[in-house]
């Protein structure tokens, strides 16, 4: 059972060339900080080209929850009538973020602050995600957080009443954790400090600056070190959403494995903290062109094109890459089990801690459709079996995760035969018309009674 209503069986078959092209929805990162932000700013914020997948659309209803005033104005067009930095009011209910890691950690972090109280629940695989990552140095502030055994939802946070300002370094390469320290950090006298020992995506520290806040960025001896002075008065913005690497990478991907596919998307974010995908595919020798560079609202932005690449080699992926592609990896493996050879994925035991556990979850899938894989706990190797090679003909389980769930959809367009989620009902919470803009381009994906 899904989060937000009945298991939906989802199989796709060898398709014939992918052509056109895919509009794919805003990006889902810089959706949730427009909202958060625009939440915590004085006056209007004006976004176009949000994604209304229903993860950010709960992080839409949380604001409103803690007394911002969001509207929609039509497909992509909000408004968020900002209360300020420290003016968020105590949520009557219970604050339900569904499946997004990002959402909650970001809410929690932007309240943490405030002397207000805010329950925090979300679907079965959000609740089995860890929280105390984000907690603990959010305590650090004097904040205070209880839950589930493990740190895990339902939970409780109570905002500082007197915080003090933070100097973290994370224990781990989080862009979440990041953000909620450097939210929490606004409303706290002083200056916060977060440092990691591997950058991660920067949308925060970017969007902050946009605002008005006084995001200072370098890298020292101990590593990639952000300092953000406290108590700002946020401006409002007009912020237009980039399109999501994270989404374009399934058209993409889907077009490299897929014989005669040509396929543009537009308008595709670049940040450097999150294409890693395209420089690996590019290495693995994927035919994946750049049209029309260009900054956009602070963001670097283009064209990209992707062809048919029947020739890709298996590569052995760098680990310090690891978190400017971490949510590509479901999808990088489909593209490496049609690749000649080996390609290996260390450092990325993040993976393992995502919607679901994904390096099992598409370890598990890939064997079933005929692929070698090994894994250990903080890598995984896939043995290519070339352009056409996978021989399909399984049923992977989605575990409510909907990169896992798309992923092996696009394996199943270049298979021998064709391949099944038991559940495909997740992918609308990041991307409501994957079904619709695949099968514009040609793709065939149909829907089953289980």
């Amino acid at each position: 059972m899904s989060a937000h209503g009945p298991a939906q069986k989802m199989t796709a078959r060898a398709s014939g060339p992918l052509r056109g092209t895919a509009h794919v929805p805003g990006d889902k990162s810089i959706s949730h900080r427009a909202l958060i932000l625009g939440a915590m700013a004085v006056g209007e914020t004006r976004i176009t080209g949000l994604l209304e997948g229903e993860d950010v659309l709960d992080t839409a209803k949380a604001m409103a929850a803690l007394g911002a005033e969001v509207i929609q104005h039509g497909p992509g067009e909000w408004s968020v009538h900002g209360v300020g930095v420290g003016g968020f009011s105590e949520p009557e209910d219970v604050i339900d973020c569904g499946n997004s890691g990002t959402g909650v950690r970001l809410i929690m972090g932007a309240m943490a602050t405030t002397p207000i109280t805010a329950t925090f629940t979300g679907d079965a695989s959000l609740r089995s995600r860890p929280m105390g990552r984000v907690t603990d140095p959010l305590t650090l502030f004097g904040t205070q957080a209880v839950g589930r055994d493990g740190g895990r939802l339902p939970m409780t946070v109570v905002g500082a009443a007197d915080p003090l300002p933070v100097d973290y370094i994370t224990p781990m390469a989080s862009a979440q954790v990041k953000s909620a320290v450097l939210l929490a950090g606004l409303n706290a006298p002083g200056q916060t400090v977060v440092t990691e020992r591997a950058a991660t995506r920067d949308h925060t520290e970017r969007m902050l600056r946009g605002f008005g806040a006084e995001v200072v960025t370098e890298q020292t001896e101990d590593g990639y070190r952000v300092t953000l002075t406290g108590h700002p008065e946020l401006k409002p913005q007009n912020i237009a959403v980039p399109r999501d690497p994270s989404s374009a990478a399934f058209p993409v991907c889907a077009a490299l494995i897929v014989p005669g596919s040509d396929v543009l998307v537009p308008n595709i974010g670049l940040n450097p903290t999150r294409a890693g995908l395209f420089t690996t595919l590019r290495e693995m020798g994927a035919e994946l062109i750049f049209e029309n560079e260009r900054e956009e609202g602070g963001e670097p932005v283009a064209d990209l094109r992707a062809r048919y690449s029947p020739n890709m080699k298996g590569i052995e992926v760098p680990a310090e890459r690891a978190p400017s592609m971490i949510d590509e990896y479901p999808i990088l493996s489909i593209v490496a089990a049609n690749a000649d050879g080996v390609t290996h994925m260390p450092g990325v035991h993040e993976l393992r801690v995502k919607e679901s556990d994904r390096i099992d979850a598409m370890a598990v899938g890939l064997r079933a459709c005929g692929v070698t894989v090994e894994e250990t706990e903080d890598s995984f190797s896939v043995e290519g079996l070339g352009a056409g090679g996978v021989p399909g003909g399984a049923t992977a389980a989605a575990r409510l995760d909907h990169r896992i769930a798309m992923s092996f959809l696009i394996c199943g367009m270049a298979a021998k035969n064709s391949v099944s989620v038991d559940d495909g009902s997740p992918i609308a919470t990041s991307f409501p018309i994957f079904e619709q803009l695949m099968a514009e381009l040609g793709a065939q994906i149909v829907r089953s009674n289980r």
